[in-house]
């Protein structure tokens, strides 16, 4: 009889645990509230209440519906979408399946010193300080890099070297997760190429930066903003790619939720081969000779990146983010130079083969800890702070052959150590206003040994002690910065700040004994306001003082060895410039035609110019002694730039899409170095349209040219520069993957041509970094989609809006 009471009381106790576990459906549509349109990939969290954890989620499809199962119990249920204020559900007990009904969410228009454009998509955010464009459908840069990425943004331009210019101007502050980045490493030209794509969510374009940015940079700021996902479970995207030249890569991004920790991973592979060429004739004044110099390039780019991190949430008003970042890159490069020597009467006297492979491997570790508290539950009122430590080294070796024997034998080993440091409070005072103190220190220490030995004609290598040097660069930056924010009558915002940063700058060239100690201080005031004349219109104005830092290649006195007769050195002595800034926007939505507008003026003290100059020295070339020509940096008195830009997007249709970029600015330099005037002025413009159109069978087909104004200044005249890509997109499997076909400068027309003018040569050249590429590409997404349009914009006619800065694809 016990054992048989037993049983039945397992039995009983088993049954109630099964009832207790029991998977509850909770069911409902999520809609814009006003319009009912219905939200796509609105995120709805279920929280319980006892020990106040997140237990679960899921996000609503592409009709504003979503199904989640859930163990009963009492719950808090919150239901978010980007840009709209969240709908709560409090103490809400779920004990049988329930339909939430129709959840509208309203548009969050309360948030200090934001105006956000909704159309389709929120695709494009215009803050105070910045402008936010989410580029991440962009179908022409599918299994390529950042650096493509940045050059199909308004505002930003790369060129043929890789530069990144915003507005036309090439001292951008490039950052990641709004940080200093390993990412970027040494040489951020060189690792925005070794970036994947597909890692990008969005790229901040800050033109007038807020006291919170460093004052690094003239021209702004482009803040990279990496995925990650904060769904429950696993989800994630592998993407595929193969092209020519050959090239091929692999990049995958994955995230796992559970309960109160994200673990996030973005890793890619790639390989490139990057053929490329240039070609220089020079004209010497003094003895009526002349050379013609043709390169070729053969590089090799082979790449593994890799970011791994750790979020916990802490409890409701805390998180703490660890993560590494690893790159390790192995590249080489065989450049060829012919050169060849004509007389008066154009005979040829000698010709000359010189050979230069380089092999270079380049390591970057960076660890970063970030810790985020909110007071009581208010987003706007929190502390973060964020420690950063990175460790970088980059080697170079090549033996230099010329006509057939070792001539030179060069190493350049680069060690970097970087540090960085963050606090930042945010307090909300009453209703509409805001004030934020923080602090941030930059320590870099830049170790560059560089060695040139002679073959001394016996086939023994005698180290140069004029040439190499052991350059040891440190620049310690400590920065205080507040600013205040504020709303009158729901129209006028307004944003008030002041940035103090204090420089140390040490430049010890070891081997030399040549040391060079340089200390400043600087204000750096920034005022941001804006003014919203409707829904759909707002005008901004902003100011910002800013300082332009040499770079280290702008420092370092090591000439690069590739040509015998033309060398790039850098300059040990060259000084911060500083810059003002003033930018008036205006923002218009005429039905399906969008205006993105601004006037912006710069004036800039002791700016950077690069001159070409005779050294005095010679160089042998086939028994003829020939000037040595170097391009080196020096600082100018002033330069005041001014421009006019706009970007127009058109939607006539859902399947149809356009986007053009017009960038008109003017320069003028006034300065004299040694007693030559440099002054100059040049006008030039660059102008970029983009158009997507959807073909039958849902093709997704891309057009995007690029026509970069030619340019001048003292000594150079610069041709303009016109490319075209066009891409190919087709989605599959339920939209769970996509397939896709780039190719990259159609017409084999991205080339930089110069004609060079000086007292003693004239030159004329060409340069082309990378010859026209094909590339394939496919992705396949697991537990999640690409993101969809929205079946109609705000105004409801049912055709789309005009804010679409990016393409889907």
């Amino acid at each position: 009889m016990q054992l048989k009471m037993l049983a039945q009381f397992l039995v009983f106790f088993s049954f109630s645990l099964v009832i207790a576990q029991k998977e509850i459906k909770v069911e409902g549509t999520v809609v814009e509230d006003g319009t009912n349109i219905p939200l796509e990939y609105a995120t709805i969290t279920f929280k319980s209440k006892p020990d106040n954890k997140i237990v679960t989620g899921g996000i609503t499809d592409s009709e504003g519906k979503f199904s989640v199962e859930v163990p009963t119990g009492t719950y808090t249920i919150s239901v978010e979408y980007i840009s709209y204020k969240t709908k709560t559900y409090t103490d809400k007990t779920i004990s049988k399946d329930i339909n939430l009904g129709t959840v509208s969410l309203a548009v969050d228009m309360e948030s200090l010193g934001e105006v956000t454009i909704i159309a389709e998509r929120t695709t494009v955010e215009i803050k105070l300080d910045k402008k936010i464009y989410n580029v991440g459908k962009d179908l022409t840069v599918r299994g390529g890099t950042v650096s493509d990425v940045l050059d199909n943004v308004p505002s930003v331009s790369v060129d043929v070297e890789g530069n990144v210019a915003l507005r036309g101007n090439d001292d951008v502050r490039i950052l990641i997760n709004g940080k200093p980045s390993g990412l970027v490493g040494l040489n951020s030209t060189e690792a925005l190429r070794q970036l994947p794509a597909d890692a990008i969510e969005r790229v901040e374009v800050i033109t007038s930066p807020s006291a919170r940015y460093d004052a690094e940079g003239t021209a702004g700021i482009l803040n990279i903003i990496l995925r990650r996902s904060k769904l429950e479970g696993m989800n994630g995207a592998i993407t595929v790619n193969a092209g020519h030249p050959t090239q091929a890569g692999i990049s995958g991004n994955i995230n796992y939720r559970t309960g109160d920790v994200n673990f996030f991973n973005t890793t890619s592979y790639n390989y490139r081969e990057i053929p490329g060429n240039s070609y220089t004739n020079t004209e010497y004044l003094t003895s009526n000779n002349s050379l013609i110099e043709n390169r070729d390039f053969d590089r090799i780019r082979k790449g593994l990146t890799t970011n791994f991190g750790v979020e916990w949430y802490i409890n409701d008003s805390a998180s703490l983010t660890t993560s590494i970042q690893y790159r390790d890159s192995d590249n080489e490069q065989e450049t060829t130079n012919i050169l060849r020597e004509f007389d008066t009467n154009n005979t040829l006297l000698n010709t000359t083969t010189r050979f230069d492979p380089e092999f270079e491997e380049d390591k970057t570790i960076q660890y970063s800890v970030n810790f985020d508290k909110q007071f009581n539950g208010d987003s706007n009122h929190k502390f973060t702070a964020n420690f950063q430590y990175e460790d970088s080294s980059e080697l170079e070796q090549s033996l230099i052959n010329q006509d057939n024997v070792d001539v030179e034998d060069v190493t350049t080993d680069e060690t970097q150590e970087r540090i960085f440091l963050q606090a930042d409070y945010v307090k909300p005072i009453g209703e509409v206003s805001q004030l934020e103190l923080g602090y941030q220190g930059r320590f870099t220490t830049l170790d560059t040994d560089y060695a040139v030995a002679f073959n001394d004609g016996t086939g023994n290598f005698d180290l140069d002690e004029d040439l190499s040097n052991n350059l040891v660069y440190k620049e310690y930056v400590n920065a205080f910065y507040t600013q205040f924010g504020s709303k009158i009558k729901e129209k006028f915002s307004y944003l008030l700040g002041l940035r103090m940063e204090e420089s140390r700058i040490t430049v010890d060239q070891v081997t030399s004994g040549d040391f060079n100690k340089k200390n400043y201080l600087g204000f750096f005031p920034t005022i941001n306001l804006a003014y919203e004349l409707n829904e759909d219109e707002n005008l901004t104005l902003g100011y910002n003082r800013r300082i332009r830092r040499p770079r280290s290649r702008f420092i370092n006195p090591f000439p690069s060895r590739s040509s015998a007769t033309n060398l790039f050195q850098g300059n040990p002595d060259i000084d911060p410039s500083y810059s003002n800034t003033i930018d008036l926007g205006y923002y218009n939505k005429f039905g399906k035609l969008s205006l993105n507008t601004s006037l912006y003026v710069t004036n800039s003290t002791d700016v950077f110019v690069f001159i070409t100059e005779d050294t005095g020295e010679t160089a042998i070339v086939g028994g003829t002694e020939v000037p040595v020509i170097r391009r080196t940096p020096i600082n100018l008195a002033s330069n005041d730039r001014y421009g006019f830009e706009f970007t127009l997007t058109y939607r006539p249709t859902r399947k149809w899409n356009m986007n053009g970029n017009f960038n008109l600015f003017r320069s003028k330099t006034e300065g004299f170095y040694e007693g030559t005037d440099f002054g100059a002025e040049n006008t030039s413009w660059f102008i970029r349209f983009n158009n997507k159109y959807t073909l039958p069978g849902n093709v997704d087909w891309q057009t995007r040219m690029d026509y970069r104004g030619p340019s001048e200044d003292a000594q150079n005249k610069n041709k303009g520069i016109f490319s075209m890509n066009l891409a190919f997109s087709k989605d599959l499997f339920n939209d769970k993957a996509s397939v896709a076909l780039n190719v990259s400068d159609v017409f084999n027309s991205r080339k930089r041509i110069t004609e060079t003018t000086t007292p003693t040569f004239n030159s004329e050249s060409e340069f082309q970094w990378r010859q026209r590429t094909f590339n394939l590409s496919f992705t396949y997404r697991f537990n999640q989609q690409p993101k969809r349009e929205r079946s109609g914009d705000r105004g409801g006619d049912g055709n789309g809006g005009g804010d679409d800065f990016d393409f889907e694809g």
